[in-house]
């Protein structure tokens, strides 16, 4: 039995928001450290949703890959003025680009996809041991 695509868009969905909620949860109710790590681990959970939300046949080692190269390349960008002038300029572009480097992000980027590359996994070999075995011929 293969996950079906509607059920792997919504639950994706349905995730990406709930990370946001904490993240901002995080956000309004913390400070300091947790903000800063938790946000940064959270951001990279949504980036997942959203590789798995677009292409949900998608293995889970290669989404968490993508994932990773993604927030990394990000991040590399912010050593750039690009991301801090868009960011000025937008709110949105401030929450996806981020505003500065901050080379500690690297090291939670993979704190925030290594869960979802493990829950992701388990859910394919539990739909894959579903499926009714073929009859021989």
């Amino acid at each position: 039995m293969s996950l079906n695509p509607w059920w792997v868009r919504l639950v994706t969905s349905a995730s990406a928001v709930v990370f946001l909620v904490v993240a901002l949860a995080i956000r309004a109710f913390s400070g300091g450290a947790l903000e800063q790590y938790s946000g940064t681990a959270l951001y990279a959970s949504i980036v997942y949703a959203t590789v798995v939300f677009l292409w949900p046949p998608v293995t889970p080692l290669v989404a968490g890959g993508i994932t990773t190269g993604f927030c990394w390349l990000v991040e590399v960008a912010q050593l750039t003025p690009v991301p801090a002038a868009l960011s000025a300029r937008s709110l949105l572009a401030r929450f996806v680009l981020g505003v500065q480097f901050d080379p500690t992000d690297l090291a939670w980027y993979p704190v925030g996809v290594v869960p979802l590359v493990a829950l992701h996994w388990l859910i394919r070999v539990r739909a894959r041991n579903r499926t009714p075995a073929t009859a021989p011929v």
